[in-house]
């Protein structure tokens, strides 16, 4: 006889409603398109997310220092946070209460949809690099990175709307090479966005190689005399991630009509951040770009109307696909 799962479905779903509206207001506003039982899984895969993210960077949803933190994590080192991660993710996944709703919210999705442990594996994977302060020196490294803090992610959403996680399965497996396309577009706009932020953390996850290239040393990327250097760098990052974005759109178009919305939605609205940040150019740093209510409304609805039309052309993705990242990690 099968046991039920110990946790109160509902009481995760409030909190990690309130997690996904604290933390990410594009990412809430293009959740509400999905059908209520996908809109509640994938607010519970957020809050699993968003927890891991504010574990490993001692935060609070992105922001501050962490207050009454997960697993006591506050004042912890990089390491000892990232053992935290893996610890309550591990209950989660044996399904026993874990003390922390975002955690039990993980345990409570993965009652409900087959979900391998190596796509949550691929997502710690990332929380470890920044662990070892790892930083880019190539192309190919920046991807790896993008895979493992957001193309897995995105991956994680496509098995969560029920797309089979099945490699034998071609179409199966394309769609979610097409969803971890979007993670990595995602994930490029973020790093073009918060160039100036990560550098006042230590961070910087632009290239080293493209830095030589441009003649700019490591580490000085940020200074006022190399700044129309970095905009040529960023508008590399704003090209890979197009493709990405338009790469995804053929995965997209498979999906029900509502998620399908959903997602060509979230692209929308994250792909006109890092259009914003090439925009801008020199000023793109001026101030955090966001973007507006009434912005988000216009790409909600231009994606209802290209949700309505044929599918998307399968295209070429402009770097390194899921299966090709998932051998470089594999590799390491």
């Amino acid at each position: 006889m099968t046991r039920p799962p110990p946790y109160d479905r509902a009481a995760l779903v409030r909190f990690a409603h309130q997690s996904i509206r604290k933390g990410s207001k594009s990412f809430s506003a293009a959740s509400r398109l999905f059908d209520r039982e996908t809109r509640e899984r994938v607010w519970l895969l957020y809050a699993w997310c968003r927890a891991c993210d504010d574990i490993a960077d001692d935060q609070d949803h992105g922001r501050g220092r962490a207050r009454g933190a997960v697993g006591g994590h506050a004042g912890l080192d990089p390491e000892s946070r990232l053992a935290t991660i893996r610890t309550l993710t591990e209950l989660a996944i044996a399904g026993e209460q874990t003390g922390s709703p975002a955690f039990d919210a993980l345990g409570q999705l993965l009652c409900e949809v087959p979900i391998p442990q190596v796509m949550l594996e691929d997502v710690i994977a990332g929380f470890e690099l920044d662990a070892r302060e790892w930083r880019p020196r190539s192309e190919s490294d920046m991807l790896r990175y993008c895979y493992h803090v957001a193309g897995a992610v995105g991956v994680l959403m496509a098995a969560v709307m029920g797309v089979s996680c099945d490699e034998n399965d071609p179409e199966a497996a394309d769609t979610l090479d097409r969803a971890c396309d979007l993670g990595l577009a995602f994930q490029l706009s973020n790093i073009v966005r918060d160039v100036w932020e990560d550098d006042a953390n230590g961070r910087c996850y632009l290239p080293v190689e493209w830095l030589v290239e441009a003649d700019i040393p490591p580490g000085e990327h940020t200074k006022p005399h190399y700044r129309a250097r970095l905009v040529t760098i960023v508008a590399r990052a704003c090209a890979l991630a197009r493709g990405y974005e338009e790469s995804s759109r053929a995965g997209a178009m498979r999906l029900p009509f509502r998620q399908r919305w959903a997602i060509l939605a979230a692209a929308n609205i994250y792909g006109g951040i890092g259009r914003e940040v090439e925009r801008l150019g020199a000023h793109a740093w001026d101030h955090r770009v966001s973007t507006s209510r009434l912005r988000k409304a216009e790409y909600l609805a231009a994606a209802w109307h290209e949700a309505r039309g044929g599918i998307a052309p399968v295209l070429e993705r402009p770097g390194l696909g899921r299966r090709d990242l998932m051998e470089l990690a594999r590799a390491d």
